[in-house]
């Protein structure tokens, strides 16, 4: 079977977990192309990221006058398709705040993906993320090509859903993949009863490396580790405002920062207006094996954030047999639970933050390993890679077997 996987832009250091699936399906057969809608600036630090780009066949966004010409020939050689994928990019637009240009360019994109899986016979697109990336695929299968489906995530869907036609979306879809059952109720809330049948619950899951081996027992010294985007949703100042509760206390503790985005300058400021200078080091985009490195010298992975899906650094901890510091946001608490694997506190609440997180920093080795057998077991019942691309690669079987017959 030879399907094409989508993404707003690909590959990212944050998007592993799509890279994690990619290779899972191949494993089964299923031949993979990679498209993006943009093709990513940023600088990869990982090996595999690198490999990933190289074997990207197709990125999506053209100059106008390219565009155009895909435009044309699609208006020429199926008109009333057209007109139809013309339509649902009209509405998409009228209820966009990105407004009805930019769901034009989508149409335009969309024009682009169809004569490319026409050339290179794929005959399936799934897309990540309910965003523009979802939407070209729909605009595409209206437009008379592949048939497609999309995993849904979290925040950036469910924050404005009735504005990214959500439940169209759904309606066009073979199927939509949530990663956790909070996604699930929240695809419930916004589609229509009769569309409930197409949602599938497919979780997400980290690098399969990350559960080979032994984990070794937490350090002893007070390190933690915080891993994710620099951005107001990720809970930073909430973070920095309970460790300077700890640091005025007088604990010795260090707690390390893997990430980057636009919170960035404010985070420094903030640092020094706090005195944490000593405490908080900011590290920046890193590679797995930075990542891997952080999460088994810290004694817990610290996850703050407002709003979420289901963070994949926090199922990396978990595999590595480290407990984590998370809150009660999305998918979290299906995984994390109270003194279990780790500790959970209400989002944005400062003094519960500084009471788990002095609770991480002073709790014994044995306790510590413990929470984190106990966080890997489950992570491993829950969010198994082979289980969970062996759901995928059903959904996609079916489909195929669904065309021939």
């Amino acid at each position: 079977m030879k399907i094409a996987y989508l993404v707003n832009q690909y590959p990212l250091t944050s998007h592993t977990f799509i890279r994690s699936e990619i290779e899972g399906l191949e494993s089964l057969e299923v031949q993979v192309e990679r498209i993006t809608v943009v093709e990513s600036r940023m600088q990869l630090v990982d090996d595999r990221d690198q490999r990933e780009r190289g074997l990207l066949r197709l990125a999506l966004k053209r100059s106008y006058p390219v565009l155009l010409t895909y435009v044309i020939r699609a208006l020429l050689t199926r008109p009333l398709r057209f007109m139809r994928g013309l339509a649902a990019a009209w509405r998409m637009g009228r209820r966009s705040p990105s407004g009805r240009f930019n769901n034009l360019g989508y149409l335009a994109e969309a024009c682009v993906l169809l004569a490319w899986t026409q050339r290179n016979t794929v005959q399936h697109v799934h897309a990540h993320f309910g965003t523009n990336s979802t939407a070209i695929a729909m605009l595409c299968r209206l437009l008379g090509g592949p048939s497609y489906s999309f995993t849904v995530h979290g925040t950036e869907t469910f924050d404005t859903p009735a504005f990214l036609a959500l439940d169209e979306k759904v309606a066009n879809a073979e199927f939509v993949a949530a990663v956790s059952w909070h996604g699930r109720s929240q695809l419930m809330r916004w589609i229509p009863v009769a569309l409930w049948p197409r949602i599938r619950l497919v979780r997400c899951f980290p690098d399969p490396l990350m559960f080979n081996g032994v984990p070794s027992l937490p350090p002893v010294a007070p390190r933690l580790a915080c891993i994710g985007r620099l951005s107001a949703e990720k809970g930073l100042f909430t973070l920095l405002d309970a460790a300077a509760v700890l640091a005025r206390e007088g604990m010795e503790f260090e707690i390390t920062l893997i990430g980057d985005g636009p919170m960035r300058e404010p985070a420094v400021a903030r640092i020094r207006e706090l005195g944490l200078t000593q405490h908080v080091k900011l590290f920046g985009w890193g590679s797995n094996q930075d990542v891997k490195n952080a999460i088994l010298d810290s004694r817990a992975l610290v996850h703050p954030s407002y709003a979420e899906g289901l963070p994949v650094a926090l199922m990396e901890a978990l595999a590595l047999g480290r407990p984590v510091v998370a809150t009660y946001v999305g998918g979290v608490p299906e995984l994390v639970r109270p003194g279990v694997e780790g500790w959970i506190v209400p989002a944005g609440c400062v003094s519960d933050l500084a009471d788990a997180l002095r609770a991480a920093l002073t709790a014994s080795p044995h306790d510590l390993a413990r929470m984190g057998r106990n966080g890997r077991q489950r992570l491993g019942e829950l969010h198994g890679p082979q289980a969970e691309v062996g759901k995928l690669n059903q959904e996609l079987r079916a489909i195929s077997r669904r065309r021939v017959a």
